[in-house]
């Protein structure tokens, strides 16, 4: 049988064809598998800090029928405080006297059921110091402004002491330069068992800068953490 031209053209045509997806098959998975060749890490660095701020709000009340008795009863133990405070290592400059906030008792009693004092003044009187230790002292001796007859609102949820850590930014790069080591070595040492080794960094995400307490019992303490994710390519 002969062959003609067409069925000879076809057959090149066909082996090109069979040729060329066949290449771009084979460059497919050469490609798949370059992308595979590479790992993904973490890096975790974190170091225990003081806290080098310190917002101390100090809560009393004060009842009583008179407003401008309890006003002038006010300024006597605002002073006592303030002087309580100032010995203790505090400036001046660091103590803030907030307006008082009144509440009118019978305005939601009546009758037998109103409260034989109708005025409460709420006074808050609000410390922000870097001098952590020095406050820190004074929290632990409030009980010492008993003896002026000024008993101190420890639960109020509203106004509460805060600890902080202000100095992020100086040990940032040294945090960084760590958790970024901390991946090289988890990466190094996934390349050594599977027989490879690590080439150049492919992406690198660093997180964000966590800062809490280090415990429940110790806020001035805090802890500083840092994650940094890097992929590093794959070499034979």
């Amino acid at each position: 049988m002969k062959t003609t031209p067409k069925i000879i053209i076809s057959a090149v045509i066909l082996a090109i064809g069979l040729f060329t997806i066949g290449w771009g098959v084979k460059s497919g998975l050469n490609s798949i598998s370059s992308r595979n060749r590479q790992v993904d890490v973490r890096g975790l660095a974190d170091r225990v800090v003081d806290a080098d701020r310190v917002t101390w709000p100090i809560v009393y009340s004060v009842v009583g029928n008179d407003l401008a008795q309890l006003d002038a009863e006010l300024a006597t133990k605002n002073a006592v405080i303030k002087d309580f405070v100032t010995k203790g290592g505090v400036a001046e400059d660091e103590i803030s006297v907030l307006a008082p906030a009144l509440t009118d008792r019978w305005s939601y009693n009546y009758g037998n059921d109103r409260p034989a004092n109708r005025y409460l003044l709420k006074q808050v009187i609000v410390v922000e110091s870097k001098n952590v230790a020095a406050v820190s002292e004074l929290i632990s001796s409030q009980g010492q402004l008993l003896r002026s007859n000024i008993s101190l609102d420890s639960d109020d949820y509203s106004n509460p002491t805060r600890f902080e850590f202000t100095g992020l930014n100086s040990i940032k790069p040294e945090m960084i330069a760590e958790a970024t080591q901390a991946a090289r070595e988890a990466a190094n040492k996934f390349a050594a068992d599977s027989d490879s080794k690590i080439g150049k960094i492919i992406t690198a995400y660093q997180g964000q800068f966590e800062v809490s307490d280090l415990n429940a019992y110790t806020p001035q303490r805090k802890k500083v953490r840092v994650v940094t994710t890097i992929t590093y390519s794959l070499e034979d």
